[in-house]
């Protein structure tokens, strides 16, 4: 017989699965196509992404740049991602507004794309997720981004990273459809989700250590129902530290309040510094000549001659600095960037801050989303993280289940007892 606090337990599993089971259902679904959104956009679009390498060198960032604003006559450049793979297109980043959308040759197919970029692109982010540069609203992050072939300059393709099928998927998985609302519900669904883990976990600890084995093994040879059982209480135990994980990294993502927390724990700045400014050349004896895209990038590769990648990104303002994220073989995730400011007219380094300089709490704060997705070890724990999410959804369905045959097998025995 069940003691007191285990049924009090078992209830309140039991309800919160039942309140919060579809939106569970939905996340874990959504969730698992993200896992892979990476490999299934350059899937989808390789023509985008690969190049095949020429025995001439690449074109300049200034042979490209014409190549650009040849195909959209008003398009202003935000700012560049070139890759050190020689297989690999040139991210190019425009600025919002005129040439954002329009001037781009009409009936392109290449221009046509639905689909997000692998990654941060050279001046996108989001703001908390503790990337490099992720301000209010400094980079240009949010217009349109071109694919050129570094060889040609020719075109590959073009998308807005605001209006894809993997954008409009992370937007319902983080239910930012409805705005803070749908972020506050999806936030309380994911605490309740960690309740329900607690929760069932206790429910699965055996009484006896001879009951051990059956909590761990699936019956394969049973019928439909012992099969339901094992695959909520057995597989279920083998997810619940994965899915604890996921759930307790949805949480900070959706409260701004942990983050904060994070960071007075730490002892980390509550808010990211200002990009630094560049000395405006008065107007006699100062520079009549901003610094090119290309002495830039001649610079990091100098500094760093073996990174994986390189992102400029061009200020917008007559005071603003040019920043370059340099992403280092091997780093943990694609925001854990080396960065540095240079002033636009004179090409000196204003700042500068390595990934193991920046704050405790920000890097803590910029594991979440790649930590939630999968994405901390590359192809192996995204694969772990779609299989969890895909188990995640089924949990809520066989609980049900499970919760339907009991109420009609209770049904079936009370007739029984009136009779005898």
């Amino acid at each position: 017989m069940k003691s007191p606090v285990k049924r009090f337990i078992r209830n309140i599993h039991l309800y919160l699965g039942l309140a919060s089971g579809l939106v569970i259902v939905f996340v874990c679904l959504t969730g698992s196509i993200l896992a892979f959104e990476k490999e299934l956009e350059q899937a989808w679009h390789p023509e985008r992404y690969a190049v095949a390498p020429a025995t001439t060198p690449a074109l300049s960032l200034a042979q490209l740049t014409a190549a650009v604003q040849a195909y959209k006559p008003k398009a202003k450049i935000g700012g560049f991602k070139v890759y050190a793979d020689p297989a690999r297109s040139v991210e190019v980043s425009l600025a919002g507004g005129p040439g954002g959308k329009e001037g781009g040759p009409k009936g392109n197919p290449s221009g046509k794309g639905n689909a997000r970029a692998e990654g941060p692109g050279p001046a996108a982010g989001k703001p908390g997720e503790g990337g490099p540069g992720k301000g209010k609203g400094k980079g240009d992050g949010g217009g349109p981004r071109l694919y050129v072939n570094p060889y040609t300059g020719a075109i590959l393709g073009e998308i807005n990273p605001r209006d894809n099928f993997f954008h409009t998927v992370e937007q319902l998985h983080r239910g930012l459809v409805a705005g803070k609302i749908g972020k506050l519900v999806m936030g309380v669904s994911a605490s309740i989700f960690l309740f329900i883990l607690g929760t069932g976990l206790v429910l699965w600890w055996p009484a006896a250590r001879k009951a051990l084995t059956s909590r761990l093994t699936v019956k394969w040879g049973s019928g439909w129902k012992r099969l339901n059982h094992d695959f909520h209480i057995v597989l279920g135990f083998y997810a619940s530290l994965f899915l604890f994980v996921m759930a307790l990294t949805g949480v900070g993502m959706s409260f701004d309040w942990v983050g904060q927390t994070i960071n007075r724990v730490t002892n980390s700045p509550l808010k990211r510094p200002e990009p630094p400014v560049s000395a405006v050349p008065a107007a006699a004896g100062g520079p009549t000549a901003k610094v090119g895209a290309d002495a830039v990038l001649a610079l990091a590769r100098q500094q760093a001659p073996n990174a994986e990648s390189y992102s400029l990104q061009l200020p917008k303002e007559p005071t603003g600095s040019i920043r370059v994220a340099v992403l280092s073989p091997g780093a943990i995730t694609e925001n854990a960037t080396d960065e540095v400011y240079l002033d636009q007219y004179y090409g000196q380094v204003i700042s500068g801050q390595t990934y193991a300089q920046r704050p405790v709490g920000q890097r803590i704060r910029g594991l979440f989303k790649p930590v939630h997705t999968g994405a901390i070890g590359g192809l192996p724990t995204k694969i772990l993280a779609f299989v969890i999410a895909l188990l995640g959804a089924t949990f809520p369905v066989t609980g049900t289940i499970m919760w339907l045959n009991r109420i009609r097998k209770k049904g079936k025995k009370q007739p029984e007892l009136q009779a005898a």
